[in-house]
C-alpha cells in the first residue's frame, strides 16, 4: 500500500469505533479522513476545533467552498443541520466534557498511554492546537497513525518528545493492527493479516502483549 492507501486503511477501521449519536472531534491529517467513512446507520456529529459542528466529507470539485476548511485548513463540507460559532464555543464544547471520542495523529505514544504530538524540539511548529484540551476532555481517545515513521517506531517503552497529555490515550490504530492502552502495558487485539505478530513485534519498542482472542483486522 502506499502512503494514502495506508493511511485510508487506518481510517476505515477507525470509523467503525464511532458511536450512534455521539459527538467526535478529528485532529487535523490522517484522522480527518475518518469522515469519509462513516458506517451505514451511523449518525455521528463532528466537531472541528476551529469552530463549527457538522463536519462533513472531504469536498470534492462539484462542492467546493474555500471558505468551510477544517483545523488543519482542508477543504470540507458541512453537514446538514451544523453550524459554525466562535472560537470559546468550540473549546467550550471541548472543555466542557461535550466530546465522546477523539482521533488524533500522533509523533509518539508508550505503553502508559502517554503521547507527543505537538513538537519536535529545534524545528518550527504552528503550535499545539486543540490537541492538550482535547485529551484532556474527550471522554474516550483513539490515536490513528502510521505504525513507523521512516522505519523507526512510533510505539515506545517511553515518549522522549516533550508530552503533550500524560495516561491519555485508550486506543491505538496503525495500519498493522489494533492496540489497546491497559494497566498491564499495550495489548495487540487485532492484526492486519498483511503483517505477522513477530513483523509488528519488530516495529513496535515498546512490550506487545497478545490478546488471548486476537482478532484479524478488517476495515
Amino acid at each position: 500500500m502506499d502512503k494514502n492507501q495506508i493511511q485510508e486503511f487506518i481510517a476505515k477501521r477507525v470509523a467503525r469505533e464511532l458511536e450512534d449519536g455521539t459527538l467526535v472531534n478529528l485532529g487535523i491529517g490522517l484522522p480527518t479522513k475518518v469522515a469519509n467513512f462513516v458506517p451505514e446507520g451511523i449518525n455521528v456529529t463532528f466537531q472541528s476545533e476551529n469552530g463549527f459542528t457538522g463536519l462533513g466529507p472531504s469536498q470534492t470539485e462539484e462542492n467546493f467552498d474555500p471558505h468551510i476548511v477544517n483545523a488543519g485548513g482542508m477543504p470540507v463540507t458541512i453537514m446538514a443541520g451544523g453550524c459554525f460559532f466562535d472560537s470559546a464555543t468550540s473549546f467550550g464544547i471541548i472543555r466542557g466534557g461535550h466530546i465522546a471520542l477523539t482521533v488524533l495523529g500522533a509523533l509518539q505514544v508508550d505503553e502508559k498511554g502517554n503521547i507527543a504530538n505537538y513538537m519536535i524540539p529545534g524545528k518550527m511548529v504552528p503550535g499545539m492546537g486543540g490537541a492538550m484540551d482535547l485529551l484532556s476532555g474527550a471522554e474516550k481517545v483513539i490515536v490513528a497513525m502510521e505504525h513507523t515513521a521512516k522505519g523507526s517506531p512510533k510505539i515506545l517503552k517511553e515518549c522522549n518528545l516533550p508530552l503533550t497529555a500524560a495516561g491519555a490515550v485508550d486506543l491505538i490504530i496503525t495500519e498493522m493492527g489494533v492496540i489497546k492502552v491497559t494497566s498491564d502495558g499495550l495489548v495487540l487485539t487485532e492484526l492486519n493479516p498483511e503483517f505477522t505478530i513477530e513483523e509488528v513485534r519488530s516495529a513496535t519498542e515498546a512490550e506487545l502483549l497478545i490478546s488471548e482472542d486476537l482478532k484479524e483486522m478488517i476495515n
